[in-house]
């Protein structure tokens, strides 16, 4: 018992709340709750749950929960309740705890959900960050476990593996073939927040772009081919893929789709020239390159391999002769001549390719007979300062690298040397006027690199006895930032509706130049002219605009764009952008008054003129199409649609009836967007309307009455609620109109109201001024039994105070006096018959007076109920 004691005072000494206890014995207390028998902390065992939800990425300071209010707790009492965090977890580090009160705050670390938790999904328990509070001193001991959920936020952006994605596509692929985007982007962010779908920047007219969703719930791109490809006409397409989530705005990733076409073997060699004549004169020596010859094939790798080869034709002599190489078609001296005789020789060399049929070109050789002692042609470069001129300068001669031509073992005895040149291009060779037996080779014209980048040629020396000597030459044509770069089209016009998403892609500038490598590569900018709110990829030219465009704000955007290339100096060529804002149904129609006021004379005739409504709609073409219509009185009065002149049926007089008061609605077409996905049994919208009668005169039934396009029977409405769903499956797509009819149960007449409902069903909105078309149309063909207050939308009546009593009231008095009048006609018939029928003569002449009035307030009386816009 004494030992028992001492225990007990033990563990109250070291849970005594006290304001300087130190950490080392916070430490022990915490220790000794966790390893004590004593009954006192049974309650171990019954840990307390908070359950709290935040969404990731909070600022520092946000208040997530009150623990003491959350656990009823009273904190006024004395000692005080004090929260405590009994030790350091890695959840810790973002939340902080008042221990006075037990609020839970962010820290200043943020929460990334994606961060904290890279494994969970929106399949598993989530993200979750877990807590064990502690409730002190001992007599309030209590453990809670605190759970904090954290949702997720579109807060980040989807991502491609690679910057570049490549996809291969043979030339002869068949339209619709389809090829996986394997490097698709991925999102971290869950469910909608996730990639949603892809799109490109520009399909060249050949491609298209689909997503397929396996069984993981994974979206995988395709590319779909959509005309024939021909790699010869054109072997590469880049353009960008988008990958878009669901984010509102949805957040973009982008990534350079290349599309390479393969090449199939669709085409065979070809020479470029099918007739060669040689002249070698019999002292060249053994090696000296005689000709080379070229052929082509359109095909690529190993489909346009070309092997040159001598036909059977050529006699052996020959092949020993004259070496053909069979890679580059270039034919040498392989022996040595017989200077003594001419010869002629013919040889015929084909080009073979894989599976086609040889090309076949003929080499005529005629062998000159020479002396010996021919003369000697030694080139070298000319003396410094007589530099070329570049191509672009468009100069009739120019002297061609620093080179010159010098001959030597010329004829003695006074016999002129010829010096010719053999070949096409702008050349000649000319005797350099300074030094004697030297010629310059020259320019007859300007080079142009981007027509032609290389030149073979042939210096021929001859004197009177026939010696000649060849010496082969070849031209390189350097580049020179000559060309502009030049845009695809000088105008570019562009629509876009109006309120579009923040960062729509308008369109994409494309602009080439011929210039080579850096010279050639272009840069795209806005003219300084262009509104801020556009913004243009300097390397794509991908050209989008950062905000929502407003057309009643501003319609046509007009600006300049600059191509401009790297070369020295640059060079820039322009554009004009004109991006044309398309109207969408964004705006009510108002009428210019607020009360119209008309005065008629009496004995109006019927369907004279008395007033035009004036209204106004700030949208354009079909989207301000204003349609008035008369919510009570259309039995008697009329609007002319197109002027908005408000007519009467019937002749007014004015005593029946002196003032009339109409509620005029003006109204836009509506409809809704439903997917052809949608699953049968879901819900569409609501038809919701309001009667403000009691009893079963506020008792409203709903109802379809007349149904336009699509599948019948597709829509059904809860006679009860107004919800209407989805009966069956969507096959047919367009534009399904419900005529639906809500009536209530009153007596003696039940009173009702109809409203069209328009549901559109497509995958998307793409032709706006289409389906405004298609809603004009059905609302000819469908006839509104009583027009409303507002499109999709009943509203209260005018008060009592501005028509007539209603019908029920008049009922009720007639009623009573009727009775009334019984009683008294029985009390004294047999008073006085005489005096009982003048009193019944008058009564029923004031009845006859008094009845019209209570009868034209009839129609005044009716109640309008509310229904909720569709």
């Amino acid at each position: 018992m004494k030992k028992k004691m001492k225990r007990e005072s033990f563990f109250l000494f070291f849970f005594k709340p006290h304001s300087s206890m130190s950490n080392e014995s916070l430490g022990l207390c915490i220790l000794l709750l966790y390893t004590s028998p004593l009954c006192c902390f049974a309650n171990f065992s019954q840990a307390k749950e908070l359950v709290y939800k935040i969404k990731e990425g909070l600022p520092s300071g946000t208040l997530i929960g009150s623990m003491g209010s959350d656990l009823h707790l009273d904190l006024s009492l004395d000692p005080h309740v004090l929260f405590n965090l009994p030790q350091k977890m890695p959840s810790d580090q973002y939340v902080t705890l008042n221990s006075t009160t037990g609020q839970l705050f962010t820290s200043g670390n943020e929460i990334d959900r994606e961060t904290l938790c890279p494994d969970s999904s929106e399949y598993n328990q989530g993200c979750v960050l877990s807590l064990d509070v502690f409730v002190l001193p001992q007599q309030y001991f209590q453990l809670v476990k605190v759970k904090i959920l954290v949702e997720d936020v579109n807060d980040n952006r989807p991502r491609f593996p690679t910057g570049e994605i490549r996809v291969s596509v043979p030339e002869n692929t068949q339209v619709n073939a389809r090829f996986a985007v394997e490097q698709s982007a991925t999102d971290p962010d869950l469910g909608f927040h996730g990639v949603q779908t892809y799109w490109l920047v520009n399909d060249f007219g050949v491609f298209t772009l689909d997503v397929e969703e396996n069984e993981g719930g994974e979206l995988t791109p395709f590319l779909i081919v959509t005309d024939e490809l021909d790699r010869e006409r054109r072997e590469e397409y880049v353009t960008d893929i988008i990958a878009e989530d669901g984010g509102l705005p949805p957040l973009l990733g982008t990534a350079t789709l290349r599309i390479i076409i393969t090449d199939v073997n669709d085409n065979c060699p070809q020479f470029t020239e099918s007739q060669v004549n040689v002249t070698l004169y019999g002292n060249t020596t053994k090696g000296e390159h005689l000709s080379r010859l070229h052929a082509f094939d359109p095909d690529q790798g190993a489909n346009a391999v070309i092997s040159y080869a001598y036909s059977d034709r050529v006699p052996r002599e020959a092949r020993a002769l004259f070496h053909l190489d069979r890679i580059t078609g270039v034919i040498k001296l392989a022996g040595q001549i017989n200077t003594a005789t001419g010869k002629f020789y013919k040889l015929t060399v084909l080009a073979n390719g894989p599976g086609c049929v040889p090309a076949v070109a003929t080499v005529t050789v005629h062998v000159i007979r020479v002396a010996s002692g021919p003369p000697v042609i030694t080139p070298r470069y000319i003396a410094a300062g007589e530099r070329r001129r570049g191509h672009d300068e468009g100069v009739r001669t120019a002297v061609f690298p620093n080179r010159v031509f010098t001959v030597s073992n010329t004829d003695q005895r006074g016999q002129g040397t010829e010096c010719l040149l053999e070949g096409s291009g702008p050349f000649r060779l000319t005797p350099y006027k300074l030094l004697k037996n030297e010629y310059l080779l020259e320019t007859t014209e300007p080079l142009d690199h981007e027509q032609r980048q290389d030149y073979e040629l042939t210096v021929v020396l001859r004197n009177p006895r026939g010696l000649a000597i060849k010496t082969f030459v070849k031209i390189l044509v350097l580049d020179e930032n000559d060309n502009a770069p030049v845009f695809k089209q000088s105008l570019y016009e562009v629509s876009v509706e109006e309120n579009n998403p923040p960062n729509s892609f308008l369109t994409q500038l494309q602009a080439t130049d011929q210039d080579s490598e850096a010279r050639g590569e272009v840069i795209y900018t806005l003219g300084s002219d262009a509104p801020s709110i556009f913004l243009l990829e300097r390397l794509t030219g991908v050209l989008t605009v950062s905000t929502s465009l407003d057309r009643e704000e501003k319609q046509t955007y007009r600006f300049m764009v600059r191509a401009v290339d790297r070369g020295t100096p640059r060079r820039e060529s322009i554009a004009t952008v004109v991006i044309t804002v398309l109207d969408r149904n964004d705006n009510s129609p108002r009428f210019i008054n607020k009360d119209f006021t008309f005065f008629v004379p009496e004995n109006f005739p019927g369907f004279g003129e008395i007033g035009v409504l004036s209204v106004t709609d700030a949208d354009a073409g079909e989207n301000g199409w204003v349609a008035l219509s008369i919510v009570n009185g259309s039995d008697i009065f009329v609007i002319d649609a197109g002027r908005g002149a408000l007519r009467a049926r019937t002749p007014l007089d004015r005593e029946q009836q002196g003032t009339y008061y109409l509620w005029i609605e003006a109204s836009n077409q509506s409809y809704m967007l439903v997917l052809p996905s949608t699953l049968p049994g879901t819900s569409i919208t609501e038809v919701y309307a309001v009667d403000k009668d009691t009893g079963m005169n506020a008792v409203i039934a709903y109802s379809i009455i007349k149904r336009k396009g699509g599948e019948p029977g597709s829509f059904d409405i809860d006679p009860d609620t107004g919800n209407i769903t989805l009966k069956r499956e969507l096959s047919d797509r367009g534009l399904y109109s419900l005529l639906v009819k809500v009536s209530d149960h009153g007596q003696p007449e039940p009173l009702h109201s109809t409203v069209l409902v328009n549901l559109f069903v497509n995958e998307t909105v793409s032709n706006e001024s289409y389906i405004q078309s298609l809603l004009t149309g059905e609302e000819a063909e469908i006839q509104m039994e009583e027009k409303q207050w507002y499109v999709g939308k009943l509203t209260e009546r005018p008060g009592r105070e501005d028509l007539f009593p209603c019908q029920p009231l008049l009922i009720a008095l007639s009623v009573t006096c009727l009775g009334l009048f019984c009683i008294v006609v029985t009390l004294t018939a047999y008073i006085c018959c005489k005096k009982l029928k003048k009193w019944r003569k008058c009564q029923m002449k004031r009845l006859e007076v008094e009845m019209p009035l209570k009868v034209n307030g009839d129609d005044a009386d009716r109640k309008r109920t509310e229904i909720s816009n569709i």
